[in-house]
């Protein structure tokens, strides 16, 4: 049965699409059909494509940020959380930091093409391995428009198509960037097909595009727990996912107190609506009497609600109690569990049990340890002395991100251009016969 948009659905400033199966076949058809044009594209024409949409997001800046007006406007009044207008909005800086983003994933070297390992065989043919796209990406993605101009200059610059499908809270927001797309495509005499941003707000889409693998090569989603769940588990098509961000700050009894402050206020307090915020904050027994009154003055400054296990309690007295729950929650707000534990063994059997695999640092100046939790930890950032803020494609040079992976297969991490390439082996020879 074909799936058929609701009348009640229509908003004026979106496509009235009322066959929905056909409208993402269309899509489907015209990125797999821009995936195989944009492999013979060169790197010029990729980077001129990046940097005429960062003109062109820059001339539209007002209607940008009048869209995005509009689409908090609507958020707010429908009651939509704090933390979640906090990722919809859309400023001044925010639009820079869009903008330096095209010009430095423009810069980036263009993997698409190199060839590794080039080894010669006995036989005379030398065999290596080539980094090509991985072809139609599809991306369903919440809240925050600034990652369709993300998604749309990774996938671009690494040689793939990509089907864009935002949250309908950033539905205005994003129809005013993938103009600019579009108008930086067409400048550069690419396809516009090569990035398609999904214009209808049907939760029917995407259901479709996670069922396309004639067309879709691989889904990338990101959001909320709830539609990385029901993606991974209904997708006909390889996932790149991360669940939830639980991430730890680990402070040892070797660690340096002023760093130790610094980068447990940091980590908690930077941002509240990131899946790289420390959610669970572990202290070592012998510091914990010392530093805990210190960290629950400064995060009282912040307005963080404390959760701690019986020992931080008994430390700092009238604060919430931390359930098993708390441990395994991640808040997306100024709210933090607590946990005294004895030693670096017990620091990272709780990060092994509570963990999402996302990030996690430790604080310690003893060597030997910090060199424990980096090959002992088992997730896709693991940090020393530095706040896991960082654990973000553009702090780790990538440029940009289309998210962050905790899977360990393909891509972990960070998934920049890198991430969005596969291998395939090449053979030269020169008139070689198996004999």
């Amino acid at each position: 049965m074909t799936a058929q948009a609701s009348r009640s659905d229509h908003d004026p400033a979106i496509p009235d699409i009322r066959d929905i199966d056909a409208y993402m076949q269309r899509l489907g058809q015209g990125a797999r059909e821009a995936a195989t044009l944009m492999r013979r594209v060169d790197t010029a024409a990729k980077n001129a494509a990046l940097l005429a949409m960062a003109e062109h997001l820059e001339q539209a800046r007002s209607d940008v940020l009048a869209a995005n007006a509009r689409d908090l406007a609507r958020e707010r009044e429908s009651g939509l959380e704090a933390a979640l207008l906090d990722r919809l909005a859309l400023d001044d800086r925010r639009l820079d930091a869009m903008i330096d983003g095209l010009v430095q994933v423009a810069a980036l070297p263009d993997p698409v093409g190199e060839i590794d390992g080039l080894r010669s065989r006995p036989s005379g043919i030398q065999v290596g391995q080539m980094r090509v796209p991985l072809g139609v990406i599809g991306i369903i993605y919440e809240s925050r428009p600034n990652v369709t101009l993300e998604a749309a200059s990774l996938c671009l610059k690494s040689g793939n198509a990509a089907i864009l499908r935002g949250g309908s809270e950033a539905r205005d927001s994003n129809a005013a960037i993938a103009a600019c797309i579009r108008a930086g495509l067409a400048r550069a005499g690419l396809p516009e097909s090569a990035v398609q941003v999904v214009a209808t707000t049907d939760r029917n889409a995407v259901g479709r595009l996670i069922s396309m693998p004639e067309y879709v090569d691989v889904i990338i989603p990101r959001g909320g727990k709830s539609l990385i769940e029901r993606i991974t588990r209904e997708a006909r098509v390889p996932v790149i996912k991360h669940l939830d961000g639980v991430c730890h700050v680990y402070i040892d009894a070797g660690a340096d107190v002023d760093k130790a402050l610094a980068i447990a206020v940091n980590a908690k307090t930077h941002r509240y609506g990131t899946c790289n915020t420390m959610e669970t904050l572990l202290i070592d027994a012998p510091l914990a009497e010392t530093l805990l009154p210190t960290l629950a003055l400064a995060y009282g400054e912040h307005g963080v609600e404390l959760r701690g296990c019986e020992r931080t309690r008994a430390i700092l007295g009238d604060i919430g109690v931390a359930s098993e729950a708390d441990w395994q929650t991640e808040y997306l707000a100024p709210v933090l569990a607590i946990r005294v534990v004895d030693g670096i063994d017990d620091a990272m059997a709780h990060i092994e049990r509570y963990g999402s695999r996302h990030t996690d640092a430790i604080v310690t100046e003893h060597y030997g340890r910090a060199r424990r939790f980096l090959a002992e930890v088992d997730s896709s950032s693991v940090m020393v002395n530095a706040s896991t803020r960082f654990a973000d494609g553009f702090e780790y040079g990538l440029g940009a991100e289309i998210g962050i992976s905790t899977d360990r297969l393909h891509a972990r991490g960070p998934v920049g251009l890198e991430g969005l390439t596969s291998r395939k082996y090449v053979v030269l020879g020169d008139g070689q016969v198996r004999r």
